[in-house]
């Protein structure tokens, strides 16, 4: 259990950083320096190589290059959880599972309903997508608010339907949101996948290695049409999990280490040649999954995503914007959809046996959790700049705001009246 306590502890702490990140984005977007702002995140930025160059503007940059980082540590979390954890068993895994395709179909059911309805045209035809994902950071940081009353099952189950959830939106991001394929590009990038698989095979560890064949995986995902951000979950879901040194052979290691520090015959090249194989295996008793979980994912937490936040929750607030068509589909596809499918399903699963609630969930509970999981903000807004046209970005920006203010003061307003978990 302690990765799933470590992630959540710097989630909830993520969670709070990112509401004063979206505060500042709003404030600045609705001030006189939003003209200065807006052009600062339009600034060109270029790669360039003899006669090749890549360029983008900034907004570019983050969303679609460091955000890459995001989605590497979101295939991580998906790898270790289906080797260590809640998804490695059927019988754990059903309701989470269950509960994250209710609440990715409900929502898009809803949105894609009253784009029927409220005429939304084809130009919205896509934003079905947005409302489906969930914001672990937001939720963990707003469950950590109600200590006892929150029973850590509710907080592994829903940490276990976002990841689900994140998975079915890479899976919408690399099947729907792709432009046309270039096929020899799309060739490179496999080829850099399997580069990449024989590197593990053949036990490279050095991890600079695997950057590089990562930036040319990236790079070649990102000409061929695919979203570039599908090249970090592929190389997070081939990261080993298994360290290569076995507990037992660091113990012989330092054992020997011991012995050999108290022979006064030996050198000290000798000594200093055992000191770095003890450093050598100590560094590889710990798999290549939870190193780069451990030393990415803080700056993922407190430097990437609230770096997006500000790129992207700046929007200006229209009090008739919050009618839009498509801000009041995506809204209550949040709002509504999400709670409902994954409450639906989840007495469904449990009704007929297919799975229990988490030890300490009560019906309350889980009612206050799904309407957080309506919290979709990061995945939300990045699918909302991947599903809608200029025109549209704005109101689906706002949509997606108060879709997850609503959700968050329903959940709450649920977790508030239980009693503290004994």
């Amino acid at each position: 259990m302690a990765p799933i306590v470590r992630f959540m502890h710097i989630e909830s702490s993520s969670g709070l950083l990112l509401v004063a990140c979206t505060v500042l984005a709003l404030a600045l977007a609705n001030s006189p320096l939003a003209g200065a702002v807006a052009a600062f995140w339009r600034l060109p930025c270029e790669i360039k190589v003899g006669g090749w160059s890549l360029r983008k503007d900034l907004l570019h940059v983050v969303n679609d290059g460091l955000m890459t980082i995001f989605f590497f540590i979101v295939g991580l979390e998906i790898k270790r959880e289906m080797v260590h954890g809640e998804l490695r068993e059927l019988r754990k895994a059903a309701l989470p599972i269950i509960a994250a395709i209710g609440g990715m179909a409900a929502p898009a059911l809803v949105y894609f309903v009253l784009w029927r309805f409220l005429g939304l045209g084809p130009a919205a035809e896509r934003g079905w997508a947005i409302p489906m994902a969930t914001d672990i950071a937001f939720v963990v940081g707003i469950l950590a608010l109600f200590g006892a009353r929150v029973p850590f099952g509710l907080k592994l189950l829903l940490l276990t339907l976002a990841i689900v959830d994140d998975l079915g939106a890479v899976l919408v991001i690399a099947l729907v949101f792709s432009d046309r394929l270039e096929l020899a590009a799309l060739g490179l990038g496999l080829l850099g996948v399997a580069a990449t698989g024989l590197m593990n095979w053949i036990g490279v560890r050095r991890v600079g290695a695997y950057v590089v064949v990562g930036a040319l995986v990236w790079l070649a995902v990102l000409k061929a049409g695919i979203h570039p951000t599908v090249a970090g979950v592929l190389l997070g879901l081939m990261t080993p999990t298994n360290p290569w040194v076995p507990t037992n052979v660091l113990l012989r290691v330092w054992d020997g280490l011991l012995d050999r520090l108290g022979q006064e015959e030996e050198s000290e090249e000798e000594r200093h040649e055992a000191w770095r194989r003890a450093r050598f295996a100590l560094r590889e008793s710990i798999s290549p999954l939870d190193r780069l979980e451990a030393a990415l994912h803080p700056w993922v937490a407190y430097g990437i995503m609230p770096l997006f936040a500000l790129a992207n929750a700046g929007v200006t607030i229209r009090p008739e914007a919050l009618f839009e068509p498509v801000a009041l589909a995506i809204a209550a596809g949040l709002t509504v959809g999400k709670p409902l499918g994954i409450l639906l399903t989840c007495w469904g699963a449990v009704r007929l046996g297919a799975a229990q609630l988490p030890a300490g969930v009560t019906p309350a509970s889980l009612a206050g959790g799904a309407c957080l999981a309506g919290i979709g903000f990061t995945m939300s807004l990045f699918l909302v700049g991947l599903a809608l046209p200029d025109s549209l970005i704005d109101a689906g920006k706002i949509g997606t705001l108060a879709g997850s203010a609503v959700s968050t003061l329903l959940g709450a307003a649920i977790l508030w009246r239980l009693p503290p978990a004994r």
